[in-house]
């Protein structure tokens, strides 16, 4: 054992993207903390000695500003604020020879997989004891629970297989130990989050096997919702919809992302479906599982998008009304197959045609909202802000979704679901009295 410093090192973790990079976040804390080593996530005090930027590389919005939060940590170290600087997740796998040449100021840099590497600049091991021991930054009474990790598909916009890898599916009895750890922890729901959700399974057990892995969770007792996050429609694994239907505690939510409507933009997209096809599976959806809520992300601006895939797309808006729509604009990936295809819509266009896509959901998410005025909800409570709670109904997931105000004077916990009836409703939000 080397002789260590009398100054205890306080570890500071930022996490910058995605739920994947703050359940990676979650891991690293819970080792450090196996270790003997203080960690905080996101610590506004400035009283800790060393930085972990867990970083985003996904589209260039991420990427500039995993860069510029990294240069602010450099900036407190050559004050003498702080110790040490580390680097890891997506960006750092993607570009770090780079990286390492423009802030040569960097402690160390890590990838996506090298936890273990990481824990020895702290002289800490890596304890396999504690696989799914996670150390929470959200809220005690939801999580994200990662079932897989990295990606097969070819989608010709996504660099996330190049820093991620091959899908790995987690086994079904880890996830099961993981999520009754989370109970025990006082969570009540959890949201599956994968690259791809549907491929679950087929590396470890040769077939689709989400339906499956649904029936064990729905058994783990004290979990009150299982919420589903980032499925893939081709090839949709129908079953999974009739678990969802015959399980009370899976919520009637599908978070599905579609990209586009345009058959030429799908086509390019690579992503191995049809318009028609997705129409017949949204009809599927929600003839197996009545009431059910479906989310999606769109892109604006593909290479060779125009005013009419822009003008299809709004139409099958109109024609489907999902109840969420978050878009991105498009982002030209280096080593991706689109990369390939000249960029050739300028930003500015591109972010008019998102805005005018969401101007349409828009209105379908007010006419939505307002059909649940006079309706009883169930709702967990999320927070209280400004005098107000704020929760959510099984139809709205974590900080992408719509809030319910709920107007009471009865004292509530952060965490209990309650019973409201639906009062008003705006375009994006509820408001709500108790029952």
């Amino acid at each position: 054992m080397k002789a260590r410093t009398t100054k205890k090192d306080k570890v500071n973790i930022i996490t910058l993207g995605c739920s994947k990079n703050l359940v990676d976040s979650e891991v690293l804390s819970g080792q450090l903390v196996a270790n003997a080593i203080d960690v905080v996530h996101e610590n506004k005090k400035l009283d800790h000695n060393v930085v972990v930027v867990n970083t985003c590389g996904f589209i260039d919005k991420a990427k500039e500003e995993s860069i510029n939060t990294i240069l602010d940590q450099l900036e407190l170290k050559r004050r003498g604020k702080l110790d040490k600087v580390y680097v890891t997740g997506c960006l750092s796998e993607r570009y770090r020879s780079d990286l390492e040449a423009e802030m040569p100021e960097v402690d160390a840099w890590f990838g996506t997989m090298e936890l273990p590497l990481m824990l020895k600049q702290f002289e800490a091991d890596y304890k396999t004891e504690l696989v799914g021991e996670r150390l929470l930054s959200t809220p005690q009474h939801y999580a994200y629970l990662k079932i897989s990790e990295g990606c097969n598909r070819t989608c010709s916009f996504c660099a996330i297989p190049l820093m991620r890898g091959q899908h790995v599916s987690k086994p079904i009895e880890e996830l099961v130990a993981e999520a009754e750890g989370l109970v025990k922890k006082g969570v009540k729901e959890v949201m599956l989050i994968a690259q791809e959700l549907t491929y679950y399974g087929l590396d470890i057990y040769k077939k689709r096997d989400l339906p499956r892995l649904l029936n064990s969770l729905a058994d783990v007792k004290g979990l009150e919702w299982i919420r589903l996050h980032y499925a893939y429609p081709s090839k949709f694994p129908l079953e999974v919809l009739d678990v969802m239907r015959e399980r009370d505690n899976i919520c009637k939510y599908l978070d599905m992302p579609l990209q586009h409507a345009s058959n030429n933009m799908l086509q390019a997209m690579k992503r191995n479906i049809t318009r028609q096809e997705m129409s017949e599976l949204i009809a599927q959806i929600r003839e197996r599982v009545p009431g059910i809520c479906i989310r999606t992300t769109l892109i604006a601006g593909f290479p060779g998008e125009t005013a009419d895939d822009i003008a299809e797309l709004k139409e099958f808006l109109q024609e489907h009304k999902f109840d969420r729509v978050g878009i991105f604009t498009y982002s030209h990936e280096e080593n991706t197959s689109a990369h390939l295809l000249e960029d050739n819509i300028d930003e500015e266009t591109k972010e008019l045609r998102a805005q005018e896509i969401m101007e349409v959901q828009q209105e379908i998410s007010l006419e939505k909202n307002q059909e649940k005025v006079g309706k009883v909800l169930k709702v967990i409570v999320d927070k209280k802000e400004a005098g107000k709670y704020l929760g959510r109904t099984e139809f709205d997931s974590v900080e992408v979704d719509n809030e319910v105000i709920i107007n009471t004077k009865k004292k509530l916990s952060i965490g209990e679901f309650v019973m409201v009836k639906i009062t008003k409703a705006f375009d994006y939000d509820l408001e709500a009295e108790l029952v």
